[in-house]
């Protein structure tokens, strides 16, 4: 079987090479004529020489899946044609051999629905396999063959990863087994794409394809960086990958026990913005604000109040909530962690002993409607507020903290650029309890308050500023 690479990336590296040697100082003529297919060759090299290395790790995966069962995410075929219209569909992904005794690493959309699993070797065996375990929460599944002697792949920190490193893609795309394609890095921590419930993506420009899934992502020396899982859109060069770290440790948890456990402190964050640092105590993307702390959780037992900050776990500083989100995650079930946070401009350290994170049910919520209001008067930031009855609270189905709530918010003002909806419940004016009208507008006498507040399950932090020339 060939292996298929990017030419495009070669292409760009000899052009960047050409471009140096001919603005750099002219060196002997004999070496400025060799250097540049030289390096060209060498990068060539360098890829063969990681296809090599991690082909044998590498398997392809075809499935059977009941149609009525198959995935939404991704059409499990690698092909994409000619399925039968018959109940059972045939598809595939990529694996990577994860023990010497066949412990396949891959993704769940994969094979978690899978009837039938078969996994084809690099050297030509096609033998069957069963799903040990899989994973919703990080959309990864270990499977197993009765085989030994295989090839486990080498596994990278992906902490240690650079943005801008080449990285190597390997997999069955659209079923063409073993294909090589190269890029570099793009980006690390990527989330929010509302693909799964822990999002810690690696994102790469290296060509990923249908078929691709649960196929390795490695660096120039053949060690696994990631497990390739998602793309936006064919063609367009945006690529994500659980990073190995995660991947290596949901692994080991899958082989041992079939599921997974994970340390969780029952905090929820948000990020630290400008608008927000000031008031805080700390310095812009200085940490992960709490909103919500759990009742009952770790964080609760250990004293963590909405409105911490947190700005370190252990020895590590958290500059953003996806530090902290993957810190905790290190850890497992029962660890003892060091939080560091600013709480009110002051640095404490408290101490919380994690516990299992409990699973999360998938609903979906829609917005509850805001009882009408007779006009009146409206505030200069573009809100309008009403006391939060038990009435309005059943309507709303809302049992959270607060008694005001905003039963208007007007268009392009400034309470809707603070990112605020009729029917938000405003818990805190400038950390201090909202209780009525006069409360806020204690608050905001200076035109500028930072409010805490409740959307149904949902707590967050907001800046409110006056618009010049209200009053």
């Amino acid at each position: 079987m060939r292996h298929t690479f990017n030419l495009l990336a070669l292409a760009g590296v000899l052009a960047f090479t050409l471009s140096s040697v001919a603005n750099a100082d002219p060196p002997a003529a004999s070496a400025s004529a060799a250097d540049p297919i030289a390096t060209a060759q060498q990068l060539g090299d360098a890829f063969s020489r990681v296809a090599e290395s991690i082909s044998p790790s590498v398997v392809s995966i075809h499935v059977e899946i009941e149609r009525a069962s198959m995935p939404r995410r991704e059409m499990p075929s690698p092909f994409g044609r000619g399925q039968p219209r018959g109940g059972v569909v045939r598809g595939g992904g990529s694996g990577v051999i994860f023990t010497a005794d066949g412990d396949i690493l891959t993704n769940r959309h994969v094979v978690g629905d899978a009837r039938r699993i078969e996994v084809l070797l690099r050297d030509g065996r096609t033998l069957p396999a069963r799903l040990v375990g899989a994973d919703e929460a990080t959309d990864l599944a270990v499977i197993h063959v009765d085989a030994t002697g295989l090839v486990p792949a080498s596994f990278a920190s992906s902490e240690d990863a650079r943005v801008g490193q080449w990285v190597v893609a390997v997999g069955s795309p659209f079923g063409l087994d073993y294909t090589v394609t190269a890029g570099v890095l793009s980006a690390k921590g990527r989330g929010g794409l509302g693909a799964n419930e822990i999002e810690d993506y690696l994102q790469t420009d290296a060509s990923i394809n249908p078929g691709n899934s649960g196929g390795p992502l490695v660096d120039l020396e053949g060690r696994v960086l990631g497990i390739n899982t998602m793309i936006i859109g064919r063609g367009t060069g945006i690529g994500f990958a659980v990073p190995s770290d995660i991947a290596a440790h949901v692994a080991d948890q899958l082989r041992q026990h079939g599921v997974v456990r994970r340390a969780w402190l029952g905090v929820g964050f948000q990020e630290v913005t400008p608008e927000l640092a000031s008031s805080f105590g700390v310095a812009a993307h200085g940490g992960a604000l709490v909103n919500t702390v759990e009742p009952n959780s770790p964080a609760a037992r250990a004293g963590l109040r909405p409105g911490d900050v947190v700005v370190r776990v252990g020895s590590r500083a958290v500059t953003d909530g996806r530090d902290l989100f993957a810190e905790v995650l290190r850890h497992d079930v029962g660890d003892t962690l060091a939080v560091g946070i600013r709480r009110r401009g002051r640095a404490q350290t408290l101490s919380v002993t994690t516990s299992e994170r409990p699973g999360t049910e998938q609903q979906v919520r829609r917005q509850a409607p805001v009882p009408p209001q007779v006009p009146h008067e409206r505030s200069a930031f573009g809100l309008r507020m009403d006391p939060l009855t038990p009435m309005v609270r059943r309507q709303m189905s809302y049992d959270g903290p607060g008694t005001m709530y905003l039963s208007g918010v007007d268009s392009s003002s400034a309470a809707e650029r603070a990112g605020l909806r009729p029917g938000d419940v405003l818990i805190e004016a400038d950390r201090r309890p909202v209780r009525n009208k006069a409360d806020f507008t204690r608050a905001a006498r200076d035109g500028r308050v930072v409010l805490y507040v409740g959307r149904q399950e949902r707590r967050f932090y907001t800046v409110l500023t006056r618009t010049r020339g209200a009053r």
